[in-house]
């Protein structure tokens, strides 16, 4: 029996790639998995297009696949979380009973009978719907579910993925064939493709560069230079696979990041306590980077809220030499920003973020007074 891996998605106001990303997931090869879609407290048609979806009633177009009907309708298992409480809905077996028992009419079988070879999960596993009463970030977000699964189903492994993902069938076969190879191996990374031009890479491992964890031939066109299997630091979130028996022992997601570098945290904890992380280059997975964060109007933010979370695990965990070239690479990146912010370019007010440069080099310069932590969250 394979290992049971729980892939956990994280939904926010966006059903529309959430959707394409489960049709994906839905037809992959691999056996043994459970499936936890996190609804953020939507505000959206998230929830009602997802009950949509898994009756069969919601056909999916994308480049990277052909809908399949055969594998619907899934029963949904929706539960409320609110006040670190999980609550089974009232109506969940009512609709449960109703998506097993609802036909398939002969249009959506002529849909199927056009399927592509890559066959869905035979087992058509139960989509569990946790529905938060507030929208929690995203390291509680997941660790809501990660905690909920590792008390309810114990699963070896747990794998992160992004909503704005979408899979190959054997991305996940392939990814616990590396990881079972080495039982000190925690992390294992794909090979993350930009969704929109598969011709360039979005990430294939965390690896630390200049002092910070960076993904490892970010914006590079791939050329097959990355196709070797190799040792990184760790792996993104927006497709991670982690061994549940290093969360144990390293802690979860941190809570104290907003957003931004809770993966970079969670990499560089499992390195220091001696866990391996490893690349799988026969694991695609393709990624809508940036697709909500390239706004004039939302890049300021985010690029104050990267300064500030990576200055913050650089400071917990980086040794003396890669403090110091973290303090190099802030004052070039502060330059840049402060530029562009002159010339036009970006809506950061360059004397604000000058003040705000201040923080990362004293909050680095005391770290070398503290003594550095292992562990975390």
């Amino acid at each position: 029996m394979k290992p049971l891996v729980t892939i956990i998605i994280l939904n926010w106001n966006g059903w529309q790639d959430t959707l394409e990303c489960l049709e994906s997931l839905y037809q992959i090869q691999y056996p043994n998995y459970k499936v936890i879609l996190v609804d953020n407290h939507s505000q959206d048609q998230s929830l009602t297009k997802i009950r949509e979806y898994c009756q069969g009633q919601n056909p999916i177009e994308s480049p990277f696949f052909t809908y399949q009907n055969k594998n619907k309708p899934i029963p949904i298992k929706e539960i409320t979380y609110q006040e670190n409480e999980l609550t089974d809905d009232p109506d969940k077996a009512e609709r449960e009973n109703q998506l097993k028992n609802k036909p398939v009419n002969s249009e959506q079988e002529n849909r199927s009978s056009k399927s592509s070879n890559q066959s869905s999960n035979q087992q058509n596993p139960t989509l569990i719907l946790i529905k938060n009463k507030e929208n929690y970030g995203f390291a509680k977000g997941n660790n809501i579910a990660m905690e909920y699964t590792i008390k309810k189903h114990n699963p070896e492994y747990i794998l992160l993925l992004n909503n704005d993902t979408i899979v190959e069938g054997e991305f996940l076969t392939n990814m616990i064939k590396v990881a079972e190879s080495d039982a000190k191996i925690g992390i294992v990374s794909g090979k993350l493709l930009n969704a929109y031009n598969p011709q360039i890479i979005d990430s294939t491992g965390h690896i630390i560069h200049w002092g910070r964890i960076i993904d490892r031939g970010h914006e590079k066109t791939d050329k097959h230079q990355y196709d070797d299997q190799t040792n990184v630091m760790g792996a993104m979130a927006a497709a991670a696979l982690y061994k549940r028996e290093m969360l144990s022992d390293i802690g979860l997601l941190d809570t104290t990041y907003i957003t931004l570098g809770e993966d970079a945290d969670l990499s560089w904890r499992a390195y220091n306590r001696g866990w391996k992380a490893v690349y799988s280059p026969n694991s695609i997975i393709y990624h809508k980077r940036g697709k909500s964060i390239t706004k004039k109007t939302v890049l300021p933010k985010m690029t104050i809220l990267s300064l500030k979370n990576t200055t913050e695990y650089v400071s917990r965990y980086g040794n003396f030499l890669q403090k110091m070239q973290f303090n190099l690479v802030i004052t070039k990146e502060g330059l840049l920003v402060m530029i562009g912010s002159i010339l036009g370019r970006n809506d950061v007010k360059a004397g604000e973020y000058f003040n705000m440069l201040i923080k990362p080099y004293l909050k680095i310069f005391k770290s070398f007074f503290v003594k550095k932590s292992g562990n975390s969250g």
